[in-house]
């Protein structure tokens, strides 16, 4: 396995476990402090990291099954665009689920912008994943 693609997978593993931790903090120890709406907006950025936590690790994946078909040091095609994926899915953690936090914990409203940004880099990063993987055949 290349260190890119542990890097992805470790990355994966690292937002999946902070993404319970933040989901075990928000129901706990927020639950107390935060109106019901702002838990709400707390608990969605969770559920989108969990799931794109989920994303990397399968792009991690993928990319080894399709680089083990190719001689070592040449590249498979798709792989760019299956690192650009990954790209885009912890771009999004970090903007739309990190904007969501802070904006729960009472951060100043225009940071909310970087939610449309970040959720951009998530359908991007699905888009690049399907095609990296489609032209990796």
């Amino acid at each position: 396995m290349t260190r890119r693609h542990r890097l992805c997978i470790v990355a994966g593993a690292m937002a999946l476990f902070l993404g319970i931790v933040a989901g075990a903090f928000g129901s706990h120890a927020l639950a107390r402090h935060l109106t019901p709406a702002m838990l709400v907006v707390f608990h969605t950025g969770v559920e989108y990291q969990l799931v794109h936590g989920l994303g990397l690790i399968l792009i991690g994946i993928a990319s080894e099954m399709s680089s083990g078909k190719h001689p070592p040091g040449e590249r498979a095609p798709g792989a760019r665009l299956l690192v650009a994926a990954a790209t885009c899915m912890g771009v999004g953690i970090l903007l739309f689920c990190g904007s969501l936090y802070l904006l729960a914990l009472g951060a100043p409203r225009a940071l909310g912008m970087l939610a449309p940004a970040g959720g951009t880099a998530f359908l991007v990063a699905w888009v690049l994943f399907a095609i990296g993987i489609w032209r990796s055949r």
